[in-house]
């Protein structure tokens, strides 16, 4: 089974107002969508994680003539759960049916950036996501971030590794490596792998370069705009 992470970006004709409201909004930031639900029955519900002032998205949802019914539950502070009822509109259907005309499943969240894109990972069959490339409509620009084999690691932080990789690091915080203050050396760590220690630092550094990366790509600081 293989998996694409993709970027969707969005028209202008086809944004949803709350996404076009949290992208122009100083008072908003990241948005989550966690899990959704389509009926097929006329409604379709979803649960957002958001970053932002709840009360200034309050007022605009009031206003979205598709939504039925929302309920906002704080977090903390800066952020808030959104469940949100609402009619489908034609925009969502129409992207939205290159997955489901497939046998693809899209794993949540869906992530929302401000520049107006979602970010979100779709599994399948490897002749299923060729044709979805080749034929998702060309309103919506598709970017594919990455590709490869699902595994259990994928959609962690650790799912761009390699296996000898991953073994470093696990040895590592097994050892202490990483602990505060560090527990074990570097020397430790490549006796644990079996190998030298410039190739355990290797190990250790690709990794952490890996890591990081996918941090920052996967889950980039929920306040952003918040701050500036």
């Amino acid at each position: 089974m293989k998996y694409l992470d993709v970027t969707i970006e969005m028209p202008t004709w086809a944004r949803h107002p709350m996404q076009e409201f949290c992208r122009q909004s100083d008072a908003m930031g990241q948005v989550e969508l966690i899990t959704w639900n389509v009926t097929g029955e006329g409604e379709e519900y979803a649960f957002f994680r958001i970053a932002g002032d709840i009360d200034a998205y309050r007022d605009r949802i009031e206003a979205v003539e598709s939504v039925l019914e929302y309920n906002l539950t704080p977090i903390d502070d800066d952020s808030f759960y959104s469940y949100v009822v609402q009619r489908p509109r034609e925009a969502e259907r129409l992207w939205r049916q290159a997955f489901t005309s497939r046998n693809l499943v899209v794993v949540p969240p869906i992530r929302y950036d401000e520049d107006v894109r979602m970010t979100l990972t779709v599994v399948g069959d490897k002749d299923d996501l060729r044709a979805l490339l080749e034929e998702f409509p060309a309103e919506f620009e598709l970017t594919v971030e990455e590709v490869g084999d699902y595994d259990r690691r994928h959609a962690t932080i650790a799912a761009g590794l390699t296996e000898r990789q991953l073994e470093a690091i696990e040895a590592a915080v097994e050892l202490g490596y990483y602990a505060v203050p560090r527990e074990a050396s570097l020397e430790a760590v490549a006796e644990a792998l079996g190998c030298a220690e410039s190739t355990a630092s290797n190990h250790l550094r690709e990794a952490e370069s890996r890591v990081m990366e996918r941090l920052v790509r996967r889950t980039a600081p929920a306040v952003g705009r918040l701050t500036d």
